[in-house]
């Protein structure tokens, strides 16, 4: 059984009302998954593999992905040499 201190920081911890992932294109025209808290993310072929991707990381819960239909690009570039994103 937890502690009152253990229920009473969970008490405390809100979710996030930003959704995990967001789903746009790149500029090359593929799919970008951006994870908000920089954990997974990748570059897709299509928006249903992106929206699969998204949608397995985190258990199928709709409201942790969003897609932008705007003509705002979202970035994603290379690795550098030591193997950061910029």
């Amino acid at each position: 059984m937890p502690s009152s201190n253990a229920r009473a920081l969970a008490a405390t911890i809100q979710p996030s009302p930003l959704p995990r992932f967001t789903i746009g294109r790149s500029k090359g025209g593929g799919w970008v998954v951006q994870d908000r808290e920089g954990r997974v993310g990748g570059l897709f072929i299509s928006e249903s593999a992106a929206l699969h991707f998204a949608a397995d990381e985190c258990d199928h819960d709709a409201a942790q992905i969003a897609i932008t239909r705007t003509r705002t690009l979202l970035p994603f570039d290379r690795p550098d040499k030591g193997g950061h994103v910029h």
